[in-house]
């Protein structure tokens, strides 16, 4: 009888640790979702800190460099004799893809800060980037057009 009892008593503990667990799984963070939503292949697995730029009010930077000054711990931003911002990630200069195509840093004033969904910063080393991106990675994603059938409703289909 205690036997039965103890099998019971096991199989009801780990069936409710069991489905928590699968609970927890199922719900993602915002940033999960936009991970998932941007980013693909080698981007999407990186290890990495996410922020979500639509969300943030950066209209008055005319470069993104510039607004993500400061706001990712071990990232600096120095700007060279001739005005291009320069990312270090723990004193080594980083890469930038915008899209995940390598760019040049000058690239980035031309890029409006209005049409940056999601960026992602890579601060170990990165099997994508040149050199394995000793110096780290900042992969910059730009919004993504809604495509024109999804706007359209099937009344307004002729």
């Amino acid at each position: 009888m205690k036997k039965i009892l103890l099998i019971t008593a096991l199989f009801t503990i780990g069936f409710s640790t069991g489905a928590q667990v699968n609970l927890s799984k199922s719900s993602k963070s915002h940033k999960e979702i936009l991970n998932e939503q941007y980013a693909s292949g080698m981007f999407k697995n990186a290890e990495g800190i996410i922020i979500d730029v639509e969300n943030e009010h950066v209209q008055g930077y005319l470069n993104i460099l510039d607004w993500l000054n400061g706001r990712v711990a071990g990232l600096q931003i120095y700007i060279s004799r001739i005005g291009t911002r320069v990312p270090v990630i723990r004193g080594s200069v980083a890469s930038i893809f915008v899209d995940e195509l390598r760019m040049d840093l000058s690239y980035l004033n031309l890029l409006s800060v209005n049409d940056i969904a999601m960026i992602k910063v890579i601060k170990g080393p990165f099997a994508g980037a040149i050199g394995n991106g000793g110096g780290g990675t900042i992969a910059i994603y730009t919004i993504k057009a809604v495509d024109e059938e999804d706007e359209e409703s099937p009344s307004q289909i002729p």
